[in-house]
């Protein structure tokens, strides 16, 4: 979101232009294909003398094939229309039934290696349950169980799978006998037990051989407090302003780089299971963040895929958020729309005109409670930016969508783009890419969502730094955070500068995340971080008036 000649220094730096160094591309694949770290202790789980160490359990029962009925899908893909055959498991992984321990056979770790299931196409349920190790100087720790099946193996832990689609290994399929990685637990409490139970399957699928499912591999890694946290990130510095700031950041802050090697990461959205989604528009990708797993390709094509995607800057997708339903909403700038991904993957256009004029390339979005989306509609999508001769509107909008209905809430900015609501839901604060204008905007919505009062929360125009504003996100008290020039300015609803964050890159966005809603992960240029904060975020703006 920069003028061309600044954006294609950027590019240059990043790797988008040629003559970039490799150097970055390459940290992004050692992210998700470097072997793990040595562990502060490992316990092979097919040996007795390991299995016995941490209590662990192995047992084991068939699972087949079996008629089942289900209705033909709908207009909308769901299965609602006149019941027909099919097939289903039995048990199911969320079958009660599957827990019927009279079932069950035990295995000898040393078993590991046996034969089971009838061969060809075939399906066989793994249980171990283990006690987390009991040592002192692992408390607070993390620990991770690797397991190799031939040929797939799907994990349920504690009895959730957790998957997300384009999810490739962790508890889902890794792929043929590849090895699932998968985070027990961050935060170790030293003989917690844990559940683990493991569909395997013979294959491959397509082509059925003669063969039987087993277990290749199965290890406990236990890393001690802060052995596999991600590094911490050199250069941040804070500048206090106001004594308000220590209710919201604790006195040391502290950086981690979770992953590098991205062209312009944007657009967090933050998972239930404590990932990421995120967007790298210049990529044309959206990325998959998951603690103890890494980084890994959610979406390729995320925004465009024209013949002419060579004229883009940004083609891909940006602003991403989930709403109330867990529906995924993507702001996709080549495609010039905002669409809405449904929880059965099916797509819905949400906004890709206004007045039978199509859009310009919708940057962020933001959902209130009661469900309504606000987006903004910037050119930055757009090859030529303000100059691109196929631009069909003459301003460029800050939209809301609710009932099927877009309205205009603004077409006065520049360069609308990051937006959020208020803890209230009455109250959004919109930023404007301006070089000459560096404001966010306040608005007072009505309940009809008409605009009755309209003010600069803050000008930070002359402030040192080229950045203009980028990302905005409210926390839980009302303060807002801002992208702009220097770093991440924190502000009051007042409009009171409370502080600056200066990292080693200027993040573009932000989202509150984790496991506690406290993990403020920042998209910033070819990195992604995260920052412990004392705040969680304002809860989508609350119910909505």
């Amino acid at each position: 979101m920069k003028t061309s000649q600044t954006f294609a220094i950027l590019a240059l730096a990043a790797g988008l232009l040629p003559g970039a160094p490799a150097a970055a591309q390459d940290e992004f694949l050692g992210s998700t294909h470097r072997a793990p770290p040595r562990p502060d202790a490992a316990f092979d789980l097919r040996t007795a003398e390991g299995a016995a160490a941490v209590a662990a359990r192995w047992r084991w029962r068939p699972a087949q094939v079996v008629p089942a009925r289900l209705g033909a899908p709908d207009a909308h893909g769901k299965p609602t229309g006149p019941l027909r055959d099919t097939f289903d498991l039995a048990p199911r992984g969320d079958d009660p039934g599957l827990e019927d321990a009279a079932a069950w056979q035990p295995l000898e770790p040393a078993a590991l290696e046996s034969r089971l299931g009838p061969g060809r196409l075939s399906f066989v349920w793994y249980a171990l349950d283990l006690l987390l190790p009991e040592r002192a100087d692992l408390a607070g720790g993390s620990a991770f169980l690797e397991l190799v099946v031939d040929d797939y193996a799907e994990l349920r832990i504690d009895g959730q799978l957790a998957t997300q689609p384009g999810q490739a290994g962790g508890r889902a399929v890794a792929g043929w006998n590849a090895p699932n990685r998968v985070l027990l637990t961050d935060a170790l409490v030293p003989g917690r037990a844990v559940s683990v139970r493991v569909l395997a399957a013979n294959g491959p699928l397509s082509a059925t051989a003669p063969n039987y499912c087993w277990i290749r591999s199965a290890v406990l890694d236990v890393y001690a407090p802060g052995r596999s946290a991600p590094p911490l990130a050199e250069g941040l510095v804070l500048q206090r302003f106001a004594p308000e700031l220590d209710a919201l950041l604790p006195a040391s802050p502290r950086l981690e780089r979770l992953a590098g090697g991205f062209q312009f990461t944007e657009g967090p959205a933050p998972l239930p299971d404590g990932g990421l989604l995120f967007s790298d528009p210049n990529a044309n990708a959206i990325y998959r963040w998951s603690p103890g797993e890494g980084v890994g390709l959610w979406r390729s094509h995320s925004g465009y895929a024209g013949a002419d995607i060579g004229l883009y800057r940004q083609p891909g997708s940006n602003g991403l958020a989930f709403d109330a339903e867990g529906r995924l909403l993507v702001c996709e700038h080549g495609r010039r729309r905002v669409l809405r991904v449904e929880r059965n993957g099916m797509s819905t256009v949400l906004a890709d005109a206004f007045e039978g004029r199509r859009l310009n390339s919708p940057n962020d979005v933001s959902v209130r409670g009661d469900g309504t989306v606000v987006f903004t509609d910037p050119p930055f999508g757009l090859p030529a930016f303000h100059d691109e001769p196929r631009r069909e509107l003459e301003h460029f909008g800050v939209y809301a969508v609710r009932d099927g209905r877009t309205t205009l809430l603004d077409g006065t900015l520049r360069g609308p783009n990051g937006l959020d609501f208020a803890p209230d839901g009455r109250t959004l604060y919109v930023g404007n890419w301006d070089e000459v204008h560096k404001v966010v905007v306040r608005y007072e919505l009505g309940e009809d969502l008409s605009v009755r009062e309209r003010s600069i929360l803050v000008d930070l125009t002359r402030e040192p730094g080229d950045e203009a504003i980028d990302g905005v996100k409210c926390d839980e008290r009302g303060n807002v955070w801002i992208s702009g020039p220097g770093g991440v300015w924190i502000v009051s609803p007042q409009g009171e500068k409370l502080g600056l964050l200066r990292c080693p890159e200027q993040p573009a966005n932000f989202a509150w995340g984790g496991a506690d809603g406290r993990t403020l992960f920042l998209c910033a240029r070819t990195g992604l971080y995260r920052l412990e904060t004392l705040v969680r975020a304002a809860g989508a703006g609350g119910a909505g008036p």
